[in-house]
């Protein structure tokens, strides 16, 4: 097998297609392994360790570009590990392998790096629970956090088992069931207040992924995680100041072997401190969803599937009407309203923010444009929406009404293929 030095490497990185084993969260930025930098080797693809047990693993490499053709380098924190993943690649026909067992001396080294703009804002299961059991955790200088375990109309989901500590924060206590938009500001000062969530507390939001089915009357009571990205887009907007997500919801905590418990946590009110909204750029309504098709440098991004965009589906139960904004850009999250998988990876952990940036470019979804995020009813414009501002897009926003709004209301729309 061979291998490679740091000057070596750093003379010839163009030559590779460099894979990080390492975590999801160690390759966005945080020092999990205490390196002196944290990111990961310029252009690195993320393929962690972990998912090299998964039986589909060979297909989650070809879905990344990763091609027997290539020249591979492999890197990471263990060297055991490195060995075993460049012998799994040897096995399944990629001929040129390199490893690479330096990674600390090259983040110690003023050598080319990269990582998540808003890394801090996507936390992994081991950091929350250290911020649970010591109240403290890396890149955490506050004296006061709440965790929310979220979810739709299902406070069985939360007495099922949650993370130690966590409430239960229902969506339709931030946004309104008749139209789906976010509640108005004094209802949401109520319901952060009585849960205990003042401007300056650190928010830690996920929930729980339980394949919903569109048949179901509430398939969006399966769909936890989905709710904590609609929930965390809407703390954002009120004015939290430290909102945070953790990385692939109550899955991750599941996978890294914590327990969950059934022993209900309770919340005590405060003040919240500060007027709301503190972020109402970030939330676009109707008649700015209108503006901005007119506008060259500005993007309606539907983030729905193809069998909705092209109007075969509605995608809801209580929508009626098939199509979709007349000029929107086609974002693509997945199968249906209720599935993410072209923003997730298999483990539910975000997918690798260059590979969602890449997809976005050829669509003209570029970081320069104002770019409005919508879906059906916010939830899946939420999160991508979240995409994007954790790569430090600024300009972002989601189109909070969405297609349940702009249908009601007779708009423009369309159906069938665009014409190129």
């Amino acid at each position: 097998m061979k291998e490679i030095t740091t000057d070596e490497l750093s003379e010839n990185l163009h030559r590779y297609k460099v894979i990080d084993i390492r975590s999801v969260d160690a390759y966005n930025g945080w020092k999990e392994g205490g390196e002196a930098k944290g990111g990961h080797i310029k252009g690195a693809k993320s393929l962690p360790y972990k998912w090299s047990h998964y039986i589909d693993w060979i297909e989650i490499v070809r879905n990344k570009g990763i091609m027997p053709e290539d020249s591979l380098l492999i890197y990471g924190y263990n060297k055991d590990n490195i060995k075993e993943v460049a012998e799994l690649f040897g096995k399944a026909g990629y001929p040129d392998v390199t490893v690479y067992n330096s990674f600390f001396e090259w983040a110690e080294k003023d050598l080319p790096m990269e990582r998540l703009e808003r890394y801090r804002q996507l936390v992994s299961a081991d950091w929350l629970n250290q911020l649970i059991t010591k109240n403290n955790a890396p890149e955490y200088n506050n004296d006061k956090f709440v965790v929310c375990h979220v979810h739709y109309r299902n406070p069985l989901d939360y007495d099922e088992g949650h993370i130690p500590g966590a409430i239960p924060i229902d969506t339709n206590s931030l946004e309104s069931p008749q139209t789906w938009n976010r509640r108005s500001p004094e209802e949401l000062k109520e319901a952060l207040e009585s849960a205990g969530i003042s401007y300056d507390t650190t928010v830690i939001v996920y929930g729980r992924f339980s394949y919903p089915k569109n048949e179901d009357p509430f398939p969006g009571s399966s769909a936890g995680h989905l709710g904590a990205m609609r929930c965390a887009f809407i703390l954002l907007y009120a004015g939290v100041k430290d909102v945070r997500i953790l990385n692939g919801g109550l899955h991750s905590w599941l996978d890294s072997g914590y327990d969950v418990t059934k022993e209900p946590a309770v919340s005590n009110r405060v003040s919240f401190g500060i007027e709301i909204p503190q972020k109402p750029e970030i939330a676009v309504d109707l008649e700015e969803a209108k503006e901005i098709l007119l506008s060259s440098d500005k993007n309606l991004v539907c983030v729905r599937s193809w069998r909705e965009y092209i109007g075969e589906v509605t995608g809801y139960n209580y929508i009626q009407k098939k199509g979709r904004i007349a000029g929107a850009v086609f974002g693509d999250c997945g199968s249906d309203a209720y599935h993410m998988e072209n923003y997730r990876n298999l483990d539910h952990t975000m997918r690798e923010h260059r590979e969602v940036a890449e997809n976005w470019k050829k669509a003209g979804i570029t970081p320069d444009k104002r770019n409005a995020f919508y879906c059906g009813t916010g939830w899946r414009g939420s999160e991508a929406f979240f995409n994007a501002w954790l790569m430090g897009w600024d300009n972002s926003a989601v189109y909070d009404g969405g297609w349940f709004e702009w249908s009601n209301n007779d708009m423009p729309f369309e159906t069938g293929v665009p014409e190129e």
